[in-house]
Formats: structure tokens, C-alpha cells, sequence
């Protein structure tokens, strides 16, 4: 679903609240150009700067040669501290920004007068993770390897892109995407080992009725599996969306609409795993959005009962345990579209505007995130560490074909950002109004 753009303009003022070891401040610095130096850009290009940067000649000169001091010094940091080591870039308020995996190297950077960030992944391990991507992709056959148009690193979001075409065989290599053009991951530490078994954070299926070979793709609504769960009764469920349930967005639908795991073949012979339970949207539930699918025989064979979240290359996260949405609180999310993408926590709560399908805005209430997030991520699961912090609900690049292209085009506006909906708030919610006893599985992390 989709957020207002100004939605990431109105919570940056939250980032004020961060301290300083984890978001700081570029020193005070010398002019780096005169205005005599701006008067003399011709006049087409101090247009063009205008039209396009929304910067005046001065400010665009002054970035330029930030930019190259940036350079020099994220180059000699890249060559003394590799393992810390993560990027650096031009803000878009014309900071210079570096980022760095630890506390010490973010206030020694901050000392030397640059902006910092602290982020999951140095360049180095990404740097790694895409030299395997390209050596997976050079075994392909030619077929499967023409599909793949570029691969890259993601400095914003600290991640890797992977551009596919949008073909049945570049939709098939980009499994578990189901529409989305492209695919982003986060490859901490080089992953771990891969399970196939559905789990949070991939594709499902849903319809009004169940699906059959008449049923059109407009009948079919595509989301993404949030946390697994257990109810009072032992029974087997997941937490997701409310607005992925169809009754939500359809008047007259009933209770009970089916869940699928997708055959991408051909999706009206989908698996059927469950079906929705009970699902609240907008300020009569107090602002939640969010559904709760009680999972059957094959859902729970299917390795859907299990305390695990889909992360980076198919490798898979342990839930822990669950947790409350802080400002400045590293998060990532999984979903389907964009798989595995990371942020901070931009505001505690966060009232938005959230545009349905069919056109109707709800207002609902939750935690807003930097975190890129596509359409068909809805519902996934929303991590702070190993913990479950919520399930997604929108964003502000619900529309766009990708992260890369969001990344550009809201890069003027302050970037991508998302809602939240904090599991704990949900699962109190539920179990109020719907009686479940719901407990979101979880699994001890090795001390």
C-alpha cells in the first residue's frame, strides 16, 4: 500500500533525536567556492542546476568539491580500515556522510569532521557477496544469464542490487519475487546456510474465492508472510497485514479468505496453506493494520510453524524474541518484493494516510523506518536484531519497480520510508478482540 510522499519529510525530524555516535554532523567548514566562481557558470547550466538539483550555482560547486574531499578521505580510510569500512556519500543536504560498522570507528570519523553512520556491512563483505552473485551468474546458462541485467552495490541502504528482466525467466531466477523487476539483498557476513521452506518474508496468495482456472490476476492480491505463530489452542498461524486480507478492500467479503504458497507455473494450482482468521484495519482498531492467517495441515508441513524469517540469498533469520519500536534502532525487513533491506527507526509512531487498491484511504498507526519497501512486500516481517519488531504496512515506494529507482527518484524528498506495525501492540490487539492467545514463535540464540 501506498504512503504520501511527504510522510519521509515529516519524520526527519526525528533523526535529531539519534546520538551522535550513531548520526552525526559534518564539522563546521570552510566556503569551498565564492560567489564570484558561481557568477561564472554560463547561464544554461546555472539553469539546469536550478531545474534539476533545486541547488543554486554556489551550493552545486561547493558539493562538487565536498565531494572530492570525500573522496580522499573514504579512499584512505577504505585502504587503513577495511573491515569497517561500509561507504560514503553526499547527503542531500550536502553533508558528507561515511559509514562504518562500529561505535569506534563512527566517532573517529565523526572526529575528523564527517558525518557518520553505523550499518550492518563493510564494502569489503559486500564487495565479496557480489563477487559470488557474478560468479553464480557466469555458471548460468546463457538463457538464464542474458536475464540479468546489472548487478550493484546499494551504498544507501548498505545492500546489493540485482536488476532482472521482467520475463517468466527473469521472474523465475528471482524467486521468491513473484512481479517485482528487481531484487535486493543484504549479505551480512557472507550468509549462512539456505532453506527453502517457506517462511516469513515470502510470497502468498490470496483471493475472494478460491482460486480456479477462471479466476484473472485481478482477483488475485499478492503479499508477504509476516512472523509464525502459535495460538492458546497449539494451533499453527502467521501475523501479516490487515489491507492483504481481501475483506479489507472488498465490501461484502466474507470471513475466511484462502491463503496459497504460489506456484509460479501456473498460480490457480497454488497450494492452499490456510486462510485469514481475523484481520483489523485503520483507526477503529486503534490504527492497526494487520490479519492473522490460521495455517492448516499443509501450511505446517509446508515448515510454516517454525520461528524463522527469510534474510539475505534465501538464508534464514531465528526469531529470539519480540521488541518495541525505538528511534534509532537498526531494523530490517523481509518481504517479497525486495527481500532483505535495512534502516533505522525514523519515529516511534507515525500516523498515516494509507491508499488502498481501490482507491479509499485509511488512516493507520504505527512505526515509521528508512527501510525500502516495494509493492508486495506487505505484511512482511520487521526485525530489530533478531527480534520481532512488527509487520509492514506501506511506503512511500509501493510504486516504484525497484529500490534503485526509489532510491533516485526520493532522494530529493528524503528517501524511502515505511510504516511499521509493532508486533507486541499487535498481538495484544488480537488477542483482545479476536481471543487467540497469540505468541509469536521464537527460538534461544546460542549464548
Amino acid at each position: 500500500m501506498r504512503l504520501p510522499l511527504a510522510l519521509r519529510a515529516a519524520i526527519l525530524v526525528s533523526v535529531a533525536l539519534l546520538p551522535a555516535g550513531a548520526v552525526a554532523q559534518a564539522a563546521p567548514r570552510e566556503p569551498l567556492a565564492t560567489e564570484k566562481q558561481a557568477q561564472q557558470l554560463p547561464p544554461e547550466l546555472v539553469e539546469a542546476i536550478d531545474r534539476d538539483l533545486k541547488l543554486t550555482p554556489q551550493q552545486y560547486l561547493e558539493r562538487a568539491e565536498t565531494a572530492q574531499r570525500l573522496g580522499e578521505y573514504a579512499n584512505a580510510l577504505r585502504t587503513s580500515d577495511p573491515h569497517t569500512f561500509a561507504g560514503s556519500w553526499i547527503g542531500t543536504d550536502g553533508h558528507p556522510m561515511v559509514a562504518v560498522t562500529t561505535t569506534e570507528a563512527a566517532e573517529k570519523v565523526a572526529r575528523d569532521g564527517y558525518g557518520t553512520r553505523i550499518v550492518a556491512v563493510s564494502e569489503q563483505q559486500l564487495n565479496g557477496s557480489l563477487a559470488e552473485v557474478n560468479r553464480w551468474i557466469a555458471s548460468l546458462p546463457g538463457e538464464l544469464s542474458s536475464q540479468v541485467n546489472s548487478t550493484s552495490i546499494d551504498v544507501l541502504n548498505n545492500q546489493i542490487v540485482l536488476d532482472v528482466v521482467n520475463s517468466p525467466i527473469g521472474r523465475a531466477l528471482n524467486l521468491p519475487t513473484l512481479l517485482a523487476t528487481l531484487k535486493v539483498v543484504l549479505s551480512p557476513d557472507r550468509g549462512g546456510p539456505v532453506d527453502r521452506r517457506p517462511q516469513g518474508g515470502d510470497s502468498y496468495v490470496t483471493s475472494a474465492k478460491p482460486l480456479e482456472p477462471s479466476t484473472t490476476p485481478e482477483q488475485i492480491g499478492v503479499c508477504s508472510f509476516g512472523f509464525n505463530a502459535v495460538g492458546g489452542d497449539g494451533a499453527a498461524y502467521n501475523v501479516s497485514a490487515g489491507h492483504c486480507d481481501p475483506k479489507q478492500e472488498t465490501p461484502g467479503v466474507a470471513e475466511g479468505s484462502p491463503v496459497y504458497l504460489p506456484d509460479y507455473a501456473d498460480v490457480t494450482r497454488s497450494t492452499r496453506v490456510g486462510n485469514f482468521v481475523h484481520s483489523e484495519m485503520g483507526i477503529e482498531s486503534d490504527g492497526l493494520d494487520y490479519s492473522v492467517i490460521k495455517l492448516n495441515q499443509a501450511g505446517v508441513d509446508a515448515g510454516l510453524n517454525r520461528p524463522a524469517v527469510r534474510g539475505a540469498n534465501g538464508t534464514t533469520v531465528t526469531v529470539s524474541g519480540t521488541a518495541r519500536p525505538v528511534v534509532g534502532a537498526p531494523i530490517c525487513k523481509s518481504g517479497q518484493s525486495s527481500t532483505f533491506t535495512c534502516g533505522i527507526v525514523l519515529a516511534d509512531s507515525v500516523d498515516a494516510p494509507l491508499e488502498m487498491g481501490d482507491g479509499s484511504v485509511r488512516l493507520v498507526r504505527g512505526f515509521a523506518g528508512s527501510t525500502c519497501t516495494l509493492s508486495g512486500d506487505s505484511g512482511g516481517a520487521i526485525l530489530t536484531g533478531t527480534r520481532a519488531l512488527g509487520v509492514t504496512s506501506g511506503s512511500n515506494a509501493s510504486g516504484a519497480p525497484d529500490c534503485t529507482e526509489a532510491n533516485l527518484v526520493l532522494a530529493l524528498d528524503g528517501g524511502t520510508a515505511s510504516i511499521g506495525i509493532p508486533i507486541e501492540q499487535v498481538l495484544d490487539r488480537a488477542n483482545a478482540t479476536a481471543g487467540l492467545d497469540l505468541r509469536v514463535r521464537t527460538e534461544a540464540q546460542p549464548s
